[in-house]
């Protein structure tokens, strides 16, 4: 597949504070491509550049062949955006809100009216089409909002968490109708703190920290890399905790990470370790698989960023 989005030793600057250091990816057609990171990391940032609201600073950036710098216009056209917040228009109805969302892009009116009807029945949204916004369940505005970022076929959908504040159900069937869109050849960038969603959606992702990119891989090979197999959780009395580091410490093929209370061991994979072998006797042992949240905080750390 072939480079849409390309980034090399991108910078952006308000003032003495750099939100993004010199940062260098690729996104390939077609793929879903997701940025992870804690607040302040820089994603947002980046993706402000990407759609062409954020001038850059430094490095290079062009998005479907175009340079942000030179084609903004055009770049904006062939995009479409899903941010954060339910930003739609409360006074008009659900179709009315696409209707006057299409004329952004100086649309034939016949072509629009065709469009919203195909991206009103992707969202099971046609038989609320009449209906004003403040009706709608946030799940419905959400799909709304998504759709909205439909209008003009765009070749890169970009999705700003798209289901913050959603319900369990809702945000299974918006994930649902992405990879439906994503079969469809539309290139997708997500940021989201959610890293279930970010494993059920990313072909590849980039973890952000302090305006750096620390890791870039597949969602599978960086748990695989940085998690390993398997994941023990061992919750331990201050009585208990000298003596089972003291164990751990002297173990081969395992990691060990201290957070208050609890200790965690994380088996790698093609060491040959059984995790329940290793018989840590605690007052509560939880085995389980290693996800990407392991990964994020392992990477980024525990405390809270601001």
């Amino acid at each position: 597949m072939s480079d849409i989005i390309c980034a090399r030793d991108l910078v952006k600057r308000y003032g003495a504070l750099t939100a993004v250091d010199g940062i260098s990816f690729s996104v390939r057609a077609g793929e879903c491509f997701g940025f992870l990171g804690p607040n302040g990391a820089g994603k947002t940032t980046t993706i402000r550049m990407i759609t062409c609201v954020s001038p850059v600073t430094g490095g290079e950036l062009t998005v479907d062949g175009m340079d942000v710098r030179r084609e903004p216009r055009r770049i904006k056209g062939a995009i479409g955006v899903v941010p954060q917040e339910n930003n739609l228009d409360p006074d008009l109805s659900v179709r009315q809100n696409l209707q006057v969302y299409g004329r952004y892009f100086d649309l034939p009116p016949r072509l629009v009216n065709e469009r919203i009807g195909e991206a009103l029945e992707l969202f099971q949204l046609s038989h609320r089409q009449d209906d004003r916004i403040a009706s709608l369940s946030s799940g419905m505005q959400r799909r709304l909002t998504i759709a909205r970022g439909l209008i003009n076929s765009p070749r890169i959908l970009v999705l700003d968490e798209p289901t913050t504040g959603l319900d369990p159900q809702a945000r299974h069937m918006v994930w649902q109708k992405l990879r439906q869109l994503r079969s469809q050849g539309v290139t997708m960038l997500l940021t989201t703190h959610y890293m279930e969603e970010a494993a059920h959606l990313c072909d590849r992702l980039v973890i952000i920290f302090q305006g750096k990119i620390i890791a870039e891989e597949t969602p599978a090979a960086l748990i695989d890399r940085f998690a390993g197999r398997e994941v023990v959780e061992v919750h331990v009395g201050e009585a208990e905790r000298r003596p089972l580091m003291e164990r751990l410490d002297a173990m081969d093929g395992v990691t060990v990470e201290e957070v208050e209370d609890i200790i965690y061991v994380y088996v790698r994979a093609g060491d040959g370790i059984d995790a329940a072998a290793l018989k840590l006797e605690a007052s509560k042992v939880v085995y389980r698989r290693p996800n990407l949240e392991d990964v994020f905080l392992r990477l980024t750390g525990r405390g809270l960023q601001e």
